[in-house]
């Protein structure tokens, strides 16, 4: 165990140090070309995330100008915006969020905007949320419980300054903010945006609840879709492990367990211990675990160095937290929550 610890703790290092370079390379100057061709008059929709912007385009089609700030690939967790972005977002007609805090590096500049009188509205506030965590590691603890006691005596310490470290800096705590894994919530948080929107001047508020009822009974049916892909996975297989703590709600809603994270957190901003990665591994070899659900937005190193340290285990991206390229098969929402229970089904069934 104790030799096991060491060499995850030296891979660690080093994949730490990889991401971290890779990280300070990227930057946020070109992701959005807001308004350029607009006027001051024009009506402008500003929303933060491309999963939701592409929500917002399939509402309002080419009626007003929808903009989106970050762009395909980019980790909302670690997204910096741009001075060009943040006026965007500053003198928008209103503004269309997800909330709980997701995009980390705009809540100050969200919080300017509704200060200045901008309308913003925040996608889960029509959602019904679950805490992180729910459904994963504590609630197996169960059947590791006299192992999982024994891990927390030994890194208690270290889980503690973890914990001082990230959660008091990025508010991880509360209410899980990924809604958007799971189709029926994302139909909830449509109704709430297209009643947002129809207040708003310059909107055709007929157009945009016909567009609303469209997409919504298209999200009904993406997930009676879901249900009957995963349907297919014996209730024993359906667990999961991922790279950070995304798919609570995909797990809530099709009746999976997500026993253990990575990266133990809802944000990909923080890190994973050496201790947890080796509590983590014992989990995977105890369930038989046959895959590690990583993300396309996000570095996967710690999740191939996990699963090439276990064996046997396979890692497979799935769009968590973005859409993927125009010419991927996850370039609309819709398309993208199909490939992911798709992946799933495969790498469990």
């Amino acid at each position: 165990m104790r030799f096991f610890q060491q060499v995850v703790k030296t891979k660690l290092v080093i994949v730490l140090v990889g991401v971290a370079l890779v990280s300070a390379s990227c930057g946020s100057d070109d992701s959005v070309d807001a308004g350029a061709d607009g006027g001051v008059d024009d009506v402008v929709i500003v929303v933060t995330t491309n999963i939701l912007g592409d929500v917002a385009e399939q509402l309002l089609g080419d009626q007003v100008e929808v903009v989106t700030i970050m762009p395909v690939g980019a980790d909302p967790h670690d997204f910096q915006p741009s001075a060009q972005e943040v006026d965007t977002l500053l003198n928008a007609s209103a503004v269309i969020a997800n909330g709980q805090d997701f995009e980390e590096g705009l809540i100050d500049v969200l919080k300017s905007a509704v200060d200045a009188g901008t309308p913003v509205y925040e996608a889960t506030d029509a959602v019904e949320t679950i805490e992180l965590s729910e459904g994963g590691h504590d609630e197996h603890g169960d059947e590791h419980g006299d192992e999982d006691e024994h891990d927390e005596d030994e890194h208690g310490d270290e889980d503690e300054h973890d914990e001082d470290e990230h959660g008091d800096e990025h508010g991880h705590d509360g209410d899980d903010p990924h809604f958007f894994t799971d189709p029926a919530r994302m139909a909830d948080a449509v109704e709430g945006i297209v009643a947002f929107l129809s207040g708003v001047d310059g909107v055709d508020a007929s157009a945009l609840q016909a567009a609303g009822d469209d997409y919504v009974a298209q999200l009904n049916e993406l997930d009676a879709e879901v249900e009957g892909l995963v349907s297919a996975i014996p209730e024993d297989r359906r667990i999961m492990v991922t790279n950070h703590e995304v798919f609570g709600y995909f797990a809530d809603r099709y009746g999976f367990e997500v026993v253990g994270a990575v990266v133990p957190s809802g944000s990909t901003a923080d890190g994973a211990s050496a201790g947890e990665l080796a509590e983590l591994a014992e989990v995977i070899e105890a369930e038989g675990v046959p895959a590690i659900f990583a993300d396309t937005s996000a570095s996967n190193a710690l999740a191939e160095t996990l699963a090439a340290e276990v064996g046997d285990v396979s890692v497979v991206e799935l769009y968590s937290e973005s859409l993927g390229d125009a010419d991927s098969d996850g370039a609309t929402y819709l398309e993208m929550v199909r490939v992911n229970a798709n992946r799933i089904a495969e790498a469990l069934g």
